[in-house]
């Protein structure tokens, strides 16, 4: 960064906002995928079943989702910048945990300590971007969130297998902890671009009720099954779409793998897409609810069976499209929530809550589909993700049609 800084609003300003939270976000999706990659090393390892190293998992969303819905309340009384390195500094602590594991449970810490890292983004993020960036780039400005926490998950698996298959599983743990140490040193090298700003007299104001107040409000509560159905859809292929597609489609791990990659690839190039459409207008449910539509459908032509092998990566492709699509309209909806009752002074504790959904939908994606796994039941996995989805859309709608 130059040593002027450039006045609050300007392009160049905004520009250099998003980049910052948007690679700190980056980070964080890295970190997701710290140990689903290394599920065959982990489980002939530690003798462990899908729904055993599933539970890794479940600890870390279960974590980042308590932590996350309690994170909100520390942004918004100590500042998003302290609370976002000191996640970024648990994240790296994690790799190193998951390294010096030596059995199941020590797994399980390392999953919680990296949880404990995870919970503080979307309220840290959210509060910067809504604070430091023009109202007119929060469209762009929530794209470049959601694109580069895809770009974070597709970068993980290729690293942690990369290091995995040359050096070993441990070694895939220290890399991941090099990874957060050095996107902390980033972070604070350009402190000052995401200093904490005072806010204006109105945007301050508080809530009627007191801290608790948006609890009362049904819109949030819808905000967060919202998420909850979107996410936990995405964290079914995030843990086992491989495996469903190397032993129900016949195919080889590679073209299996294939498939989760082009989904991470394609919805990053659906959330760069969507972020040109989340600003116009205040229908911004509309966008979503169309997108997860065509998404529900790959899902269910996956399910059935009847793709031919060869449509696993053009059909996952288009449904992380259509997912990532939705995205950025799904962070402006969840704006036009908050702001339509409270000040940005809450800003923390109401995406920290409702972005918990995020959480709670990945923590209980394994426990719930890991069962159907084990019994090889692969095409019932893939009707859950159809079936969620769809419900999904109406909880959107429904989303839509309070927040005004």
């Amino acid at each position: 960064m130059s040593a002027t800084a450039a006045p609050a609003g300007s392009l160049r300003h905004d520009a250099t906002v998003i980049s910052l939270v948007g690679f700190a976000h980056g980070t964080s999706h890295f970190f997701h995928f710290m140990i689903p990659p290394l599920f065959p090393w982990l489980m002939a390892e530690f003798g462990l079943t899908f729904t055993q190293v599933g539970l890794a998992m479940t600890v870390f969303f279960v974590v980042s989702g308590v932590g996350q819905a309690l994170a909100g309340f520390v942004v918004d009384r100590f500042g998003a910048l302290r609370v976002l390195a000191g996640g970024i500094a648990l994240l790296a602590a994690s790799g190193l945990a998951l390294a010096s594991a030596q059995n199941f449970p020590m797994l399980l810490a390392a999953a919680m300590v990296a949880g404990m890292g995870n919970c503080v983004f979307h309220p840290a993020d959210f509060t910067l971007l809504n604070r430091r960036v023009s109202a007119p780039r929060l469209g762009h400005a929530f794209s470049v969130h959601g694109l580069s926490g895809s770009l974070g998950w597709a970068a993980s698996p290729v690293l942690m297998i990369a290091v995995a298959g040359t050096w070993g599983w441990r070694a895939s743990g220290i890399a991941a902890s090099i990874v957060g140490v050095c996107a902390l040193a980033f972070l604070l090298a350009n402190r000052r671009m995401l200093q904490d700003a005072p806010l204006a007299s109105g945007e301050a104001r508080p809530s009627s009720g007191g801290t608790f107040a948006f609890l009362g409000v049904p819109v949030v509560w819808m905000c967060f099954v919202f998420f909850f159905f979107t996410v936990m859809a995405f964290g079914i292929l995030q843990n086992f779409a491989a495996p469903i597609f190397e032993r129900s489609y016949g195919v080889s791990l590679a073209l299996a793998t294939s498939g989760l990659t082009a989904y991470l690839l394609g919805s990053a190039a659906g959330t760069g897409t969507g972020g040109f459409f989340a600003s116009q207008g205040t229908t911004q449910e509309r966008n979503v609810a169309i997108a997860l539509a065509i998404a529900a459908l790959c899902a269910v032509a996956l399910a059935t069976g009847a793709a031919p092998s060869w449509a696993i990566v053009v059909l996952m492709g288009i449904m992380g499209f259509c997912a990532g699509f939705s995205g950025p309209s799904r962070d402006m909806l969840v704006r036009r929530a908050a702001t339509s009752t409270f000040g940005q002074a809450a800003y923390g504790r109401i995406y920290g809550f409702v972005y918990s959904g995020i959480d709670v939908g990945l923590a209980c994606a394994p426990l719930a589909f890991g069962p159907l796994m084990d019994a090889g039941r692969y095409s019932h996995v893939l009707w859950g993700v159809a079936a969620l989805q769809t419900l999904a859309i109406a909880t959107a709608l429904t989303v839509g049609s309070k927040a005004k």
